[in-house]
């Protein structure tokens, strides 16, 4: 035992207390250590959602900034062009270009949203029937 009390492992014989004492503080531990514990969820939540929201700030400049560069490479697909066709014309066949691409984008995108939206018999709601169906004990099914 040393000096102040306490003996190498740390506990002091001195300060016993009884198992009704021990139990009554538990409550107020319990909250105390859930309250810390939330309060750390919430500094940490707080870290992430910085975190977060700068990155998409910069993903916005970024967006903001492709989409100028697009502007300025659409600009010089009409001057190259113009160096071989008339100006008029050049602006054109580049405008002609792009309402191609993005026809083409609409239908690539309407056939995804199909596939997408699609009624699968075998999918997830027919299952989910099936076993509501199973539950109440009607329809066909395995046993």
């Amino acid at each position: 035992m040393t000096s102040n009390g306490f003996d190498s492992t740390g506990f002091n014989p001195k300060s016993r207390r009884s198992l009704s004492s021990l139990i009554g503080e538990l409550p107020g531990q319990i909250g105390a250590l859930v309250q810390a514990e939330l309060q750390a969820f919430k500094a940490e939540m707080a870290d992430k959602a910085k975190n977060v929201g700068f990155g998409v700030a910069l993903f916005v400049v970024a967006g903001v900034l492709a989409f100028f560069a697009t502007g300025v490479l659409v600009a010089v697909a009409v001057i190259a062009l113009a160096l071989v066709l008339p100006l008029w014309l050049a602006g054109l066949l580049v405008a002609l270009a792009m309402l191609l691409i993005a026809f083409l984008l609409v239908l690539l995108g309407r056939n995804r949203v199909q596939a997408g939206t699609a009624k699968d018999p075998d999918g997830m709601a027919a299952s989910i029937r099936r076993d509501v169906d199973v539950f109440k004990g009607v329809g066909d099914y395995e046993h």
